[in-house]
């Protein structure tokens, strides 16, 4: 995901208090977004099994429905 592309889910995510799908490119996995980390450059999704994870911004990418 490019800068900017985590810029808007991040805003979309804190500030909206939308879940947005996303997908991560390394393993397939599809996620939630549930909060993000500045510092790290991580976002926080909610599996679709429910187990919570944290990913890197740039495996990820947003999912359509």
């Amino acid at each position: 995901m490019k800068e900017q592309d985590r810029t808007v889910v991040c805003n979309r995510t804190e500030r909206k208090e939308e879940n947005v799908r996303v997908r991560n490119v390394k393993t397939g996995e599809i996620g939630f977004t549930f909060g993000c980390t500045e510092e790290g450059g991580t976002i926080q999704v909610r599996l679709e099994n429910g187990q919570l994870d944290s990913w890197v911004a740039a495996d990820c990418e947003e999912a359509p429905e």
